[in-house]
């Protein structure tokens, strides 16, 4: 039987790793160990999450947060280290591009176990960020590379992944996989469209560092969604850090401000919203999932084809592009096609590759 262990650290990863989990379990060949880092700790933001997606719980957990980068992924890599050592397992899996992702695939091949990536390929082509830095080093010492679509192929065949040894496999997207699935009854586990009394709004996020770090970024955002919210209600699920940041700068949010929510919740709201406007990555491939327009408040993103297929367009933090952005995409009638992420078949695919 092939034994894998699951690194998780990040909202995210608990929902990919859902995906796997729900296949794995019914296979007789393949078990898998859970491994939570702890990165993302808190209840609201965390542990719902597993009671919600019907995900095993953890193994472990390595309980590691609240720590700047150097010192986190250093402790996660000793902690990950000496679960690997106990469990010897034939792969160690990792998803996307968090402290989490890098510690596990460093800790697993310096002791000569097999590495797997989910999201693989993925480039933003800004050194600047954190997560750029973290999936290109996981990518490079990685044995299965999980391409998410056909750009993040190019990516690694134009770094020369053709030459390195390591097998790149075009997988399709997880997330897709999740959205599908949870999708066909999440109206049954959130009751938030009726409880905020929601008709026509627009759904937005601000989380990212490069936004909510940056004063004169978050208060173009701030002034945006104000003026958007003028003309088309704006429900903002927000963090309570980010909440701070924006009460210690003075700024004031004229919209429907709401805690985090669950992934049930954010189904639903993507489901029903006319609009996405959106700092998160992921976020932007689950509007395209619910057939949503977006406009992100990044200057560059890693789900180019998006941009390409005209559902996505790139406001950065300018509020007058933020506004023209969502006049722009408000109306505008895309088109979704599903096979673009994999069509919902990314799991398996991902499955059986790890079994060959």
């Amino acid at each position: 039987m092939l034994k894998i262990l699951t690194v998780i650290g990040a909202r995210p990863q608990f929902i990919k790793a859902a995906v796997l989990s729900r296949i794995i379990k019914n296979r007789s060949d393949i078990s898998e160990v859970l491994l939570h880092t702890g990165q993302h700790y808190d209840e609201k933001m965390s542990d719902i999450f597993f009671t919600e997606m019907d995900i095993p719980t953890p193994k472990y957990n390595l309980n590691i947060n609240g720590l700047g980068h150097g010192a986190m992924t250093g402790q996660m890599l000793q902690g990950i280290e000496e679960v690997l050592l106990k469990e010897k397992p034939d792969y160690l899996l990792v998803y996307g591009d968090t402290n989490s992702t890098i510690a596990g695939a460093l800790a697993a091949k310096k002791i000569h176990i097999k590495v797997a990536h989910v999201e693989a390929g993925l480039r933003s082509f800004n050194m600047r960020m954190p997560e750029e830095i973290n999936r290109i080093l996981t990518d490079r010492i990685s044995d299965k590379l999980f391409a998410p679509t056909s750009t993040a192929i190019e990516n690694l065949k134009r770094e020369g992944y053709d030459n390195i040894g390591a097998e790149v496999i075009l997988s399709g997207d997880v997330m897709q996989d999740a959205a599908l699935y949870y999708a066909s009854f999440s109206e049954e586990r959130s009751s938030i469209v009726a409880d905020q009394k929601l008709n026509k709004f627009i759904l937005a996020t601000i989380h990212r560092q490069e936004n909510t770090d940056d004063p004169i970024r978050l208060k173009n955002i701030v002034e945006a969604i104000n003026q958007i919210n003028e003309k088309i209600p704006v429900v903002l699920p927000l963090h309570p850090r980010t909440t701070g940041v924006i009460q210690k700068m003075g700024l004031k949010l004229n919209c429907i401000v709401i805690p985090p929510v669950g992934y049930f919740d954010m189904i639903e709201l993507l489901k029903k919203c006319s609009l996405v406007v959106t700092d998160s990555g992921g976020l932007q491939k689950e509007a395209y999932f619910f057939d949503k327009n977006c406009v992100t408040m990044r200057d560059e993103t890693e789900w180019v084809e998006l941009v390409k297929a005209g559902a996505n367009v790139l406001a950065g933090a300018d509020t007058q592009k933020i506004v023209a952005g969502v006049e722009q995409m408000l109306n505008k009638k895309s088109t979704f096609d599903a096979s673009l992420y994999g069509g919902g078949k990314a799991g398996e695919t991902i499955v059986n590759s790890l079994l060959k």
